[in-house]
């Protein structure tokens, strides 16, 4: 019994991981109606930063508000520099523009951190007060992060001027823009904000799965997954796919299909969630008069 609970208290930690990711690809989907598959790689990328100051001798938590930061200025810079100019191109430009984004920050990340796998420390000590039989002291401590995250974007969007501006310009973008509220930086602040939230997941998996380049590829699977079986266009519902994603994950890899195939997971989700239910548990079913 306690092992069964284990993996669903595990399981529930890496969901708020799973739903941190699909947050950031909802909020990125709501703007501007594509998938970023760079995602996870700008993720990782951001967690080589806080990797590279923490063996500075920076603290781990200056290194961690650090990396944020400088992740929503990436993120920022990226969409105003990158991604401003094919705002209105097809849907094929934007789609090679992410995956060469994905690409860059790829093999930036070998080349300036090399390739060889790192270990990433915890802030959490392994016997401090957080462990129990059932989950890990970083277990604990990594889903407490992220739902104080989620907690504050939550406040963010609901009671802050900014955050309801970029509600505006994400449901209508034409009256937003008769308002006066500047579209084109609301998404961009998205895209800020976006970035720092793969960041504190980057830092949050990075002690469980180790630090290379491709670290976080599985995470945006399972991310993906989570947001499509919430709902695509649906924020609250994506971070609930990512805790029902993590679960599902850790039983059936501990008690049906084993560990070696529980990336599998998530490829049947998708698939499945595509074709059988494409809106997702809680999305919107649009439909369009033609």
């Amino acid at each position: 019994m306690d092992a069964f609970l284990h993996q669903i208290f595990s399981g529930l930690a890496n969901g708020c991981i799973y739903g941190s990711v699909a947050l950031a690809l909802v909020m990125i989907y709501q703007a501007t109606h594509h998938i970023n598959f760079a995602q996870g790689e700008m993720a990782t990328f951001s967690t080589f930063i806080a990797w590279a100051l923490m063996n500075s001798g920076w603290p781990y938590w200056a290194a961690f508000f650090t990396t944020v930061a400088i992740s929503f200025v990436g993120g920022l810079a990226v969409q105003r520099i990158i991604l401003r100019p094919v705002e209105k191109a097809p849907v094929l430009t934007n789609v090679i523009v992410f995956i060469g984004l994905l690409v860059i920050f790829n093999s930036l990340a070998g080349w300036i951190f090399e390739h060889t796998i790192k270990a990433f420390p915890s802030p959490f000590e392994q016997k401090g007060m957080l462990a129990s039989a059932w989950f890990s002291a970083h277990e604990v401590g990594s889903a407490l992060v992220m739902l104080c995250v989620l907690a504050a974007l939550y406040a963010f969007f609901r009671y802050t001027p900014v955050g309801l501006a970029m509600r505006a310009a994400a449901q209508n973008p034409d009256s937003a823009r008769l308002v006066g509220i500047r579209v084109s930086w609301m998404l961009a602040v998205g895209w800020g904000l976006a970035a720092a939230i793969g960041a504190v997941a980057g830092m949050m998996v990075a002690p469980i799965v180790y630090l290379d380049p491709n670290m976080m590829s599985g995470i945006l699977l399972y991310g993906f997954a989570a947001a499509l079986l919430g709902g695509i266009d649906n924020p609250g519902g994506a971070v609930l796919g990512g805790f029902i994603v993590g679960v599902l994950e850790n039983l059936l890899g501990a008690y049906v299909i084993g560990t070696e195939l529980k990336l599998s997971v998530a490829l049947v989700l998708i698939v499945g969630i595509l074709t059988l239910k494409p809106n997702g548990l809680f999305g919107k079913h649009v439909v369009t008069r033609v």
